[in-house]
């Protein structure tokens, strides 16, 4: 018996009325004529074919919503022998059982299996050759009911189908004369482009033919003996096979020609009967940043343009119930397919006169939308003010599909011209996601206008849809697209500038990107007062959302932000929690977007009140921002009062916003709350993750503001993370970083903020004091929740370290023990982040010199370079790079008891295991090579003698001449030069002298003439010229190599094919003038005659640049470089000095060469300065 697929709940046609008998076993009567059917015998007789014709209507006509029980394999089975028993000469037969197949396979979604296929296909093929063409319609019906889900099962038949002169080609070309042949070809094809998880798709060739028959389609306008309907149902069909192509089939459109003509008629069918918008496209859209030429005379123009401003008919609105979806990806042609709520037509403007007057606020009785009771179901509201609501928004009473027979076919006509718009977007939304950024952004200005829509193709955007479209699933389409447009535009959307007057011939691209961002908050902002719909209002705000997160408010003129702004703020009462959500999380991205930005921080200092107000909310307004608070003001917050910086004197109304939604009362917590406080409301989940998420943004970039709330946003995180869901526990441990690391910041030696603005540090010991107390050692501790754990371990690490060392001991010793006992840790998760803050508190200046700590440190880190886990390894990698840092620091501390009392065993482990991860991922072996030098530099003589270091020495050194030589990635050449450097400064190793020194320079002169990246070029440079002494540059071979190498690195300083590198061309020219004038200052009687040589093939050169060096010193990139004219001119003078008072060999002129080139330019320089 054949196996086939059915879904698990059966779309049905109308139930009947239940009849009046008993009812009978389920699928009793589809048995019964099952049976009947076979057994009949073929027969040619007029007896027989009637007989068939009853049979094939009584299963025709069978209620299967009623029926349950019919096994998929007796559907085959049945359909297999209504086949077998009509021959193909029979047409009325032929019509009726294609018209069960496809009655059958959708109405039970049964997949038919490939056996049963196989001969179902071969006998509709020759079904569509052999019958009359008014049959065509039906057959091809069934025929696309087989090849829906079962496209990788029709291998055999594609040349058949859609080869050179496949069936489904030529009955869907231009030349069918009939318009529903044509429709239930490309419907056809639709189906069998479907995709099915798993499953094979089609090949290319067949790819293409499709999609150029789909786009055949789309291009081609309404022929006249096509009905508005069927044309419309041709379109979705096609753009759901242009659809079905690009998930699927994972289609690239590569070419430009492809591309474009596909975004033509997409852009084209964006707008299918839309009201008062009718355009013409260009067959194909190209990427330019002019607009498209018009190819419209200018009778038709003005036309178009005058039918926009034509006044709205008042027509009603009806309100039709969406059946479930068919699976075989059928339209049903019925009339109450329609799919949903649809609206009359707004022509013209009809959606934007809602700026007038009439403009309902979100809230209020005329703006009512609908919204969701506990079991999802809609609820229907009347409108309760008809004056305030526009025509469009008025729903019918009428439970009927349609009053009469016009009004009902002009419904049924705007509800499939509103799904191919929606098709339309759909496809656009694939396309998008198919292509790479950079490739659409060609086309932004064709979906994306930069001035107030006038009517032209130019104009006309993804915008009109979102201000016009009666439809809200339509409008909510397009804000989609938007979205998914927006998203990732940052780097595009970077160059806009509009901070000045552009008063040119031409209209510059910077500033036309920032008239396209000023629109797009217009329309967005104008669109977020018109909208009812709360699905559709909560796709505007997350569009919003995502528009602020990518624009470059830093280079456009003020006022945009504050408009989104005060625009947002009655929303976040809305009623729908949903809308509250997606309000909160656009004042996270305005809050977040290139913070800190001083019309931002004025926005954060309005009144608690500006904005906030709304008689029709069911939420509370907002209370005191202490008012959950039931016990006396602690004593942290009383001693925090008396020390703590004086803020703005008008409090952050956005912070008490979030405290307020944090802490207001959950649904399961309401009693015992005094009901002033609750007000018989609660505070979703959601709501309070994204306030939660809103206060660490504002923590990260707007610290000053947020510092004055540190002591309540810290009793706000105790509470969030002694709750046991386990979101909000997460969340206030990731607040905790934020506001951790903003105190870090403020002490930086770096930081901007004057010392009377910092949080004074008797106040973080007594914030981080309550979050010790607190539930934080708790979450610490649990290990039933590794990802809490591990976001307490990133909140542990951003305590400060003054406010550490002023903490009790018992409080340092339990962070400790914490983070070495985690650092064990099962989870590797928990284990990396454990490495990373051990590596946080070993530079810390009350740890840094405590031997045992240290130790303790380097051998749990040690432990976890050994993980399993890349992840795991890069942290302990970065730790032991830091713990190494701290052995540098304290080497210059006068005590020298840490050198002296560090384990020689735990500094040859950790040789070792740095040498090892030196060999390992990227991510591992940047902080390798570090942690190498710093561990070469760290090397006391005593422990250079001993001859267990000596081969773990030249080891060490090894690696990184291997590190800095091989083509790893730039940031672990860098360290690795980097490291080269600090083992230069060790004078205790015999650098000079020993066989690794001429590996070592050969290693850093290859990278400074060669290397790509400019970054590791001055790094390398630099490196050349730590060696404090002219012997540890070896024999005069050595250093004749050395210079001869910077030389040419300063004629090849501009030689580079990435644009991106010449930003630090001066930088690296500073850093080799640096490097030869301190090669110049060391040099011997046997090193001048080199130097002569090289200067006087390239003394024009040499001097130009050391010129340059004098005169401007180090741009742009910090390499230790002097920086004051006083500190260059003293080096080149000192290196004069040096050469002079060398004893050249008698008759030998360099010297007096070199001396002549030095003073020559001192002399230029002294002469242009006026010094």
């Amino acid at each position: 018996m054949a196996t086939v697929q059915v879904a698990s709940s059966p779309l049905g046609v109308p139930p009947r009325e239940a009849p009046l008998e008993l009812p009978r076993e389920q699928g009793t009567g589809f048995r019964r004529l099952s049976a009947k059917l076979c057994a009949l015998r073929p027969d040619d007789s007029s007896s027989s074919r009637s007989e068939i014709h009853l049979i094939l209507d009584q299963l025709i006509s069978e209620n299967y919503s009623e029926v349950g029980g019919v096994a998929p394999e007796d559907v085959c089975a049945l359909l297999v022998q209504a086949c077998r028993m009509v021959p193909l000469n029979q047409n009325h037969l032929i019509s009726k059982v294609s018209q069960l197949v496809h009655h059958l396979l959708n109405t039970l979604q049964v997949i038919v299996d490939e056996q049963n296929l196989d001969f179902l296909l071969a006998y509709t093929i020759s079904a569509i050759h052999q019958c009359s063409s008014w049959t065509h319609v039906k057959i091809l019906q069934a025929l696309a009911a087989l090849l829906y889900g079962n496209g990788s099962k029709c291998q055999k038949y594609l040349p058949d189908l859609l080869g050179k002169n496949g069936l489904l080609v030529n009955l869907s070309s231009l030349g069918q004369s009939d318009p529903e042949v044509r429709r239930a070809a490309v419907h056809c094809m639709a189906n069998l482009c479907l995709s099915v998880p798993g499953q094979p798709y089609l090949e290319e060739p067949y790819q293409s033919i499709c999609f150029q028959a789909f786009l055949t389609v789309l291009q081609s306008p309404k022929s006249p003996d096509m009905d508005d309907i069927t044309f419309c149902m041709l379109l979705q069909n096609a753009l759901k096979g242009i659809q079905s192509l690009l998930t699927g089939g994972k289609m690239k459109l590569t070419q430009t020609e492809e591309l474009g003509a596909l975004l033509a008629v997409l852009k084209k069918s964006m707008f299918h009967g839309l009201p008062g918008i009718n355009i013409e496209m260009p067959t194909v859209l190209y990427p330019t940043l002019l607009p498209q030429y018009d190819g419209r005379p200018p009778a038709k123009l003005q036309q178009s343009e005058s039918s926009a401003s034509r006044p709205t008919m008042n027509k009603k609105k009806k309100l039709k119930i969406k059946p479930k979806k068919i699976q075989q990806g059928e339209e049903d042609e019925e009339e109450e397919s329609s799919g949903e709520r649809e609206a009359a037509p707004v022509t013209g403007l009809g959606r934007l006169s809602l700026r007038g007057g009439g403009t309902p606020h979100p809230s209020s009785p005329g703006a009512q939308s609908l919204t969701l009771n506990g079991s999802g179901a809609a609820r229907r509201g009347r409108v309760s003010s008809a004056s305030c609501s526009p025509n469009w928004k008025r729903a019918s009473s009428s439970d009927s599909d349609y009053s009469d027979a016009e009004g009902g076919m002009q419904n049924k006509m705007r509800s499939y011209q509103a799904r191919v718009r929606q098709g339309a977007l759909a496809c656009f939304l694939y396309t998008i996601k198919s292509i790479e950024k950079k490739v659409l952004y060609g086309y932004w200005s064709a979906f994306v206008s930069d001035t107030p829509e006038l009517g032209s193709p130019q104009s006309v955007s993804l915008m009109t849809l979102t201000l016009k479209d009666p439809s809200p699933k339509t409008r909510a389409c397009a804000l989609q697209v938007l979205s998914a447009i927006l998203e990732g535009s940052k780097q595009f959307l970077s160059v806009a500038e509009d901070t000045s007057d552009h008063r040119r011939a031409f209209t510059p691209f910077s500033v036309m990107i920032a008239s396209s961002i000023r629109e797009l908050h217009r329309c967005l902002l104008l669109a977020l007062v018109a909208e009812s719909d709360s699905q559709t209002l909560i796709q505007i705000i997350k569009c919003l959302a995502n528009l602020v997160s990518n624009s470059p408010y830093n280079r456009l003129k003020l006022s945009l932000l504050t408009k989104v702004w005060n625009q947002i703020k009655p929303y976040i009462l809305h009623k729908d929690v949903n809308v509250r959500v997606s309000s909160l999380t656009l004042l996270g991205a305005i809050v977040s977007t290139h913070a800190p930005l001083p019309e931002v921080q004025l926005l954060l200092q309005q009144p608690c009140s500006s904005g906030l107000s709304n008689s029709n909310s069911e939420t509370p307004h907002l209370n005191p921002p202490d008012w959950w608070k039931k016990a006396p003001v602690g004593p942290f917050l009383e001693e925090a009062s008396v020390g703590s910086p004086k803020g703005s004197s008008e409090p952050c109304w956005l912070i008490r916003l979030c405290i307020s939604t944090v802490v207001l009362p959950r649904e399961d917590s309401l009693l015992g709350v005094d009901a002033g406080c609750a007000a018989g409301s609660y505070v979703p989940c959601p709501m309070r993750l994204e306030a939660l998420q809103v206060l660490a943004h504002l923590a990260r970039g707007y610290f000053l503001v947020a510092q004055a709330y540190l002591m309540e946003l810290g009793e706000v995180i105790c509470r969030c993370m002694g709750e046991s869901d386990p979101s909000v526990q997460l969340h206030g441990a990731k607040l905790l970083e934020e506001l951790g690391t903003g105190l870090i910041q403020q002490y930086k030696p770096d930081s901007t903020v004057a010392p009377e603005q910092r949080v004074p540090v008797t106040v973080v010991v007594l914030f981080w004091t309550m979050m010790l107390n607190g539930p934080l050692p708790r979450a610490l501790q649990n290990a039933d929740d590794p990802i809490l754990q591990a976001s307490a371990c990133d909140a542990l690490s951003s305590i400060l370290p003054e406010a550490f060392g002023s903490l009790p001991s018992d409080w340092q010793i339990l962070c400790i023990t914490v983070l070495l006992g985690l650092n064990d840790s099962k989870n590797r998760l928990v284990k990396a982040t454990a490495s990373r803050a051990l590596g946080v508190y070993v530079v810390f200046p009350c740890l840094r010199q405590d031997v045992i700590f240290v130790a303790d440190t380097a051998n749990a880190i040690l432990m976890s370079l050994q993980d399993k886990s890349l992840n795991v390894r890069a942290k302990a990698a970065w730790s032991l790079g830091n713990l190494t840092d701290t052995m540098i620091v304290n080497m210059e501390s006068p005590e020298p008891s840490f050198q002296e009392e560090f384990s020689d065993l735990l500094l040859l482990k950790m040789l070792r295991s740095a040498i090892e991860a030196s060999r390992d991922k990227d991510k591992v072996k940047s902080n390798a090579v570090r942690a190498l030098g710093n561990l070469l530099h760290f090397l006391q003589p005593s422990h250079i003698e001993k001859p267990r270091f000596a081969e773990i020495i030249e080891e060490s050194i090894q690696a990184l001449i291997s590190t800095v030589l091989i083509e790893a990635g730039m940031k672990v050449r860098w360290n690795a030069c980097y490291a080269m450097g600090n083992v230069f400064k060790n004078p205790a190793l015999p650098l000079g002298t020993a066989p690794w020194t001429s590996q070592a320079y050969n290693a850093l002169t290859s990278v400074v003439t060669s290397c790509k990246n400019f970054k590791v070029r001055i790094r390398s440079a630099t490196a050349l010229s730590v060696p404090g002494k002219r012997e540890h540059y070896g024999a005069a071979g050595q250093y004749a190599q050395i210079w001869d190498a910077l030389v040419t690195a300063l004629q090849k300083s501009e030689d580079t094919a990435d644009f991106l590198e010449f930003k630090y061309c001066a930088s690296l020219r500073t850093q080799i003038c640096q490097a030869l004038i301190h090669l110049l200052s060391l040099a011997t009687a046997s090193d001048l005659p080199c130097i002569k040589e090289t200067l006087e093939l390239n003394s024009d050169m040499v001097q130009s640049y050391i010129l340059q060096f004098l005169k401007s010193g180090a741009e742009g990139d910090d390499t230790g470089a002097p920086h004051s004219p006083q500190e260059r001119d003293q080096m080149v003078k000192r290196a004069l000095e040096h050469i002079s008072s060398v004893q050249a060999l008698a008759g030998d002129t360099a010297k007096r060469a070199i001396v002549d080139f030095l003073e020559n330019t001192l002399a230029v320089y002294f002469d242009t300065s006026g010094s």
